[in-house]
């Protein structure tokens, strides 16, 4: 079977529901973002919604689609960098509950915190106060990381480092590995858009992206950026929110439905679509197929707050998942 290296930020996330999209506007944070903030406004939002109840879950983009590969039964292995703190004691800790190889450097920073403000729409903004995952870099990877591993998720949020991804995407194709990459977010996009243009080309076997993620990318909306999109990468899965996703794999082109949820929260949607879609194709499963996993996992986890699901849940996914196959 084969086994998914993921590299990424460690951050931990702090999931909190808020009442309405004011208080968004009061911290000038634009709803369905992700925005790098310091440490003084990490605290600023921390204390404007210190009233409001929090969950705690290991997040970061790459870690979630990790952590999904490792609930569906695949050999998963993570690379990032923590501090020496109770936030990147609770973030290695919930990776080896998992089942997760953690390949994870320490540093002297405190552990990255994603503050995740939830709309009652379900809609999330990040405050990402990136710490000591931001400290990983090009001379922390070895040959020996990617030693034993077939696919390598790469998240798009590591762009603020472009020495490092540049690094990680080139040690991963030199070990022959199959490389995915997920956008991240169109702001991210939009900032660093020629060098993710360059990387996608020269780099990149599986690329996934939202419908702003691809607007960014291309200029285009929906199906008209995925003959941009496909140009640079053989396979491309475009997600739509509640119309599906669009997949084009070499001349095959796909569309996936969603399935019947209640809304509680889009946290890790994308990231567990992206983990459920791997999973197809290690198992061999027609690109259809993937995408319906794809949907099924994200479609779960869409009624939970935050990127975790408990194991009776993942029981489900995993049965649903057999019929898929069959």
């Amino acid at each position: 079977m084969s086994r998914v290296l993921g590299i990424g930020n460690a951050l931990v996330d702090i999931l909190t529901p808020i009442q309405d999209d004011a208080i968004l506007v009061q911290l000038n944070l634009p709803k369905g973002s992700m925005q790098l903030v310091d440490d003084i406004i990490a605290d600023c939002v921390m204390n404007a919604t210190q009233h409001i109840t929090r969950h705690l879950a290991s997040g970061g983009s790459a870690a979630n689609t990790i952590h999904a590969l490792s609930c569906l039964g695949i050999q998963t292995g993570y690379v990032g960098k923590i501090g020496n703190d109770e936030t990147g004691k609770f973030f290695q800790a919930d990776m080896e509950k998992n089942g997760i190889t953690p390949k994870l450097l320490i540093s002297t920073s405190p552990s990255g915190r994603a503050i995740a403000l939830i709309s009652p729409d379900s809609e999330r903004t990040f405050a990402t106060f990136l710490g000591a995952a931001v400290e990983l870099s090009a001379d922390d990877l070895t040959q020996d990381l990617f030693e034993g591993y077939t696919y390598f998720h790469i998240e798009g949020y590591l762009v603020q480092n472009r020495a490092l991804i540049r690094k990680a995407l080139e040690m991963a194709k030199a070990n022959n590995l199959i490389v995915s990459l997920d956008l991240a977010s169109y702001n991210v996009v939009e900032a660093n858009l020629d060098f993710l243009k360059e990387m996608v080309a020269k780099y990149v076997d599986i690329l996934f992206a939202n419908e702003e993620e691809a607007k960014a990318f291309t200029g285009q909306t929906d199906e008209a950026a995925m003959p941009i999109l496909s140009e640079l990468c053989e396979t491309v899965v475009l997600k739509l929110g509640k119309r599906g996703s669009i997949i084009k794999h070499k001349n095959e082109t796909v569309t996936v439905g969603i399935i019947p949820v209640n809304h509680i929260d889009t946290t890790g949607a994308g990231d567990l679509y992206a983990a459920g879609f791997i999973y197809g194709l290690i198992n061999k499963l027609t690109i259809e197929k993937c995408g319906q996993i794809g949907a099924l996992v994200s479609g779960n986890v869409i009624e939970v707050l935050g990127p975790k699901m408990d194991a009776d849940r993942w029981e489900n996914i995993r049965a649903e998942i057999e019929k898929i196959k069959k």
